[in-house]
């Protein structure tokens, strides 16, 4: 996937002498490049090359795996593109050590890639000297290393461990949350297409954490007794006030998680839009757009599920309850937009059965 941000970022004026300087030419790069620094041409990171007026001269082939555009990157100015990809200060620092020698002419950082078209990339950056020579270089070398994948990894994976443990707890999971995964990813990309201010926090990260988060929403469950949790039969009063709680036990494990919606899905997925809902009877739009989506995704596959104490229910009868709930269970916006991917909810319940 490409990613490009394009913001200039205003930074103090150039000295005169810097943008009175002649650019250095292609011509003159290639000619570097062809003798001791050929490794950057052929490099599996990105590398562009910029002169101390910021403009970028050079892009290596590696550059259109991560950028949009990639051949047009020569003659652009570095901040122009990469601008908004910096903190203020971190960009400060950066112009700083081009111009007049900040730590020995080398800086090396983080950035942040973002577009709503586009998931979120981290990049570790590093800016030193193309040439030896460091009395006065001209030229400089910027390389990019993409981390995210490593990152993300990491972090899935120790929530990934509590799922695993809750799962072990709910024997009548089966694969119920690798659908609500599905389910409420299909979702986010149509809302993702309606777009507008109802639904102008639906990008493309949106569409990848609650593709992974929503499977989350019951994580809380690992606190509930076995002999609730497991229960043939109906729960009584007493039972259900600790089956509810699962969703503040959600909430909690999830706080550490970097991204909120973790915790907002955890937390208010049984929340109704008309405030009888639990934990905290929210009603409307303060329930969380991810936690209202869940909603839906988790009813539906829970009415098509047999359970112990219920037998399964078809996708017709199934959405059509969902259809008689909107305004009272469920966002009424969000079931209009529903009544449109109900087919694709079919296939994945059926492409994903027990």
């Amino acid at each position: 996937m490409n990613y490009i941000i394009e913001e200039e970022l205003e930074l103090a004026e150039e000295p005169e002498e810097v943008l009175n300087s002649a650019d250095t030419s292609l011509q003159e790069v290639e000619q570097i490049l062809s003798s001791s620094h050929s490794p950057f041409k052929t490099s599996i990171f990105p590398v562009l090359i910029i002169n101390r007026q910021l403009r970028i001269i050079y892009a290596n082939e590696a550059c259109k795996h991560m950028f949009m555009g990639f051949k047009n990157l020569p003659g652009k100015y570095f901040f122009d593109l990469f601008g908004k990809a910096f903190g203020i200060e971190d960009a400060r620092k950066i112009r700083d050590t081009i111009l007049n020698g900040g730590n020995g002419f080398s800086w090396k950082g983080t950035a942040h890639l973002k577009t709503r078209d586009t998931v979120s990339v981290q990049i570790r950056v590093y800016i030193f000297p193309l040439e030896m020579d460091l009395s006065a270089p001209s030229d400089f070398v910027v390389m990019f290393d993409d981390f995210t994948e490593e990152n993300k990894k990491l972090l899935r994976s120790v929530f990934l461990s509590l799922l695993e443990a809750s799962k072990l707890k709910d024997n009548d999971t089966g694969k119920h949350i690798i659908r609500v995964n599905e389910y409420s990813k299909r979702f986010s990309q149509e809302l993702f297409k309606i777009g507008g201010e109802a639904y102008k926090r639906i990008d493309a990260d949106f569409i990848d954490n609650i593709g992974f988060l929503a499977a989350m929403h019951d994580v809380g469950k690992i606190g509930t007794p076995d002999d609730i949790l497991n229960k043939e039969g109906p729960l009584s009063d007493w039972e259900w006030a600790v089956m509810r709680e699962h969703t503040k036990n959600g909430a909690f494990i999830l706080s550490t998680y970097p991204n909120p919606m973790a915790k907002e899905i955890a937390l208010s997925h049984h929340e109704k839009w008309n405030g009888a809902g639990y934990p905290f009877r929210l009603e409307g739009d303060m329930i969380p757009l991810a936690a209202r989506i869940v909603t839906i995704a988790d009813v539906y596959d829970a009415l098509r599920m047999e359970r112990s104490y219920k037998p399964s229910i078809n996708h017709e009868v199934s959405i059509q309850k969902i259809f008689e709930s909107s305004g009272t269970h469920f966002d009424p916006n969000l079931v209009d937009v529903f009544k449109n991917i109900t087919n694709d909810f079919k296939k994945i319940y059926d492409n994903n059965k027990d």
